[in-house]
């Protein structure tokens, strides 16, 4: 029979909420502040652009902060700036995944513009540093959107772990984090037993509680399998 097994990151033993801060919110942080900062640079670029009145549709442009610019290109600037922001206000998959949208745009027009550079087609007034910029903003978004959200190791409280299709995107993410004691001990006895399982060192305890666990989807629900074993032996 196979087993739908979720492993966490293990974490020490001895570690708790209250050794050290929580990793989701960290990850949640450097994106949201990485996406702010971002939106900022870009916003302050757009409106002196605007402010400095550039032709729209000009091919050569005007120089704006060391970088080359026109009237589209500054509005361009500001929409995404605008996106970055609103994002960085909603849940972290939303930031993440515009991060990562926004981080590959950047990519492609810089390898775009630097075929059509001093061309008619350089509708963006691009020149060489905006090429650069655009690289080293688009590979800066795609790291920060895919901080703690691409791989293996995800920690309990990522805002990553663990997703289901159909997960509102607002969801609150502690809602199914342990609230006790007796359910912190159980996610952790959880933890080894999945682990064992996979490397074949699982009791026949173990082994029957991770296929009972595996008919369940929520955290919260595989956290109270597991209890109920542990209730069915105290009667017992």
């Amino acid at each position: 029979m196979a087993l739908r097994l979720h492993l966490p990151h293990r974490t020490k033993p001895d570690s708790g909420p209250a050794s050290e801060p929580h990793l989701g919110a960290r990850v949640y942080a450097v994106q949201r502040a990485g996406a702010v900062l971002v939106a900022l640079v870009l916003l302050v670029f757009g409106l002196l652009g605007f402010a400095g009145g550039l032709d729209y549709f000009s091919t050569e442009g005007e120089r704006i902060l060391g970088l080359s610019s026109n009237g589209l290109l500054s509005t361009i600037s500001v929409v995404v700036a605008v996106v970055l922001l609103v994002a960085a206000a909603r849940s972290p998959r939303v930031v993440s995944t515009v991060m990562i949208v926004i981080g590959t745009l950047f990519l492609l027009s810089a390898l775009v513009n630097l075929a059509v550079l001093r061309t008619s087609f350089n509708l963006l007034a691009f020149e060489f540093e905006n090429v650069v910029f655009s690289v080293v903003v688009g590979l800066l978004l795609l790291t920060l959107g895919a901080y703690g959200r691409i791989s293996g190791h995800l920690p309990t409280d990522s805002p990553y772990a663990h997703p289901r299709p159909g997960d509102d995107e607002d969801l609150d993410l502690t809602s199914e984090l342990p609230a006790t004691p007796a359910e912190v001990a159980a996610e952790q006895a959880m933890r080894e037993a999945e682990v064992a399982v996979v490397q074949h060192l699982a009791t026949e305890d173990q082994r029957r509680r991770v296929a009972a666990m595996a008919q369940v989807h929520s955290r919260a629900d595989r956290r109270r399998v597991w209890m109920s074993f542990d209730e069915a032996r105290r009667r017992g």
